[in-house]
Parts: C-alpha cells; structure tokens; sequence
C-alpha cells in the first residue's frame, strides 16, 4: 500500500495529518482549459507530461468569443482531436460556460494551467485564486513547458502565419496546413 500526504502551506500543525491510501482512492481527472487557437507544441508537450501524471486528461476548448479567434470552435476541437489522436488517455471537448462547472461536469478534480514565463504568473495565480473560491474542491496545478516552447503562444504563432512566416517548428503538420489554408482563404 502506497500512502500519499498532500497538505497546504497554510494547514494548521494543531491537526491530525490526514493520510490518503490511493488504492481506494478514485482516479483523477485533470482538466486542461484554454481557447487553443491554434494548438501549439507548446500545449502538446504540456499534454503529453500531464498524461504521464493523471489517468484522465481533459482538454476543455473555451468558446471565449471574447478574443474573437482564427478558428471556431468546432475546427479547435477537431484539430486537438486529431493532434492527440495517440494519447490513449486524453479526450478533447469544447465549453461556453465556466470552467468550474465544465470541471465538475466531467468530474475533474484538477485544473491545469501553463506557465511560460514569470509575466503569466499574476494572471494564473488570479484566476487560481477564483476558481477555488468558486469551487474549493478543484485544486490548480502550473505545469511548464520545455524550454524549447517557453516563448511559443498561439497568438505569435496567428500573426507569423498570417504573414506567411513559417511556423512549422511551432506547431504540428495538421495545424500548419490549417492555418496556411486558413490565411489563404482570408486573401480571396
């Protein structure tokens, strides 16, 4: 039997230290949100090392029509799918409401976050800080990229495609020709 301990920094020391035993603890699933417009290899490698940690990884597509994006929704669902097609243990679906009530819709327990630089830091610990107000049962986890995709964002890779700069590196083949088919039937 395996025992676990997973405290908060601000867990009183007055009180008993409680002990989990995975073995009859449930799986858990981890929800990775984010409008994903495009899926980079930034998001891919996070993927890839979150599947490595939990047996059921979400990835939950945002509407966001906020930031009005290249693609909609359906194609950003369909081009996750199809780019994580090889993780047995990885499904991908869209969402328009709040990602507290999507997490608790498909049973998650954890919500992923990336962090690329010191400069997203303050915005994801805000947003850590909401949702465990709204739902205190869901816990937040930062995973980081490889330092190759530290500086990759979809939005730098939407504006060098759009300008027909090469942006294979960034992302997966079936991304790239549809963005380049994207930008191209903008033109006519």
């Amino acid at each position: 039997m395996r025992l676990v301990m997973c405290l908060p920094l601000d867990y009183p020391t007055n009180k008993k230290i409680p002990i989990v035993n995975t073995q009859q603890t449930p799986s858990i699933t981890a929800i990775y949100p984010g409008t994903f417009d495009p899926i980079t290899n930034g998001h891919l490698d996070l993927v890839a090392r979150a599947s490595q940690l939990y047996p059921n990884v979400i990835i939950a597509i945002a509407a966001n029509k906020t930031k009005a994006p290249l693609f909609s929704l359906s194609e950003r669902v369909a081009l996750a799918q199809e780019v994580t097609a090889n993780f047995s243990n990885v499904r991908v679906i869209g969402f328009d409401n709040l990602l507290v009530d999507c997490a608790r819709e498909h049973g998650a327990r954890v919500i992923l976050r990336g962090l690329r630089a010191v400069s997203d830091f303050e915005y994801e610990f805000q947003l850590a800080g909401m949702n465990r107000r709204l739902a205190p049962e869901l816990e937040t986890v930062f995973l980081t990229p490889a330092e190759q995709y530290e500086f990759i964002s979809s939005s730098m890779i939407r504006e060098i495609a759009r300008l027909k700069g090469n942006v294979s590196y960034f992302v997966a083949e079936k991304v790239h020709e549809k963005l380049i088919e994207k930008f191209a039937a903008q033109e006519n």
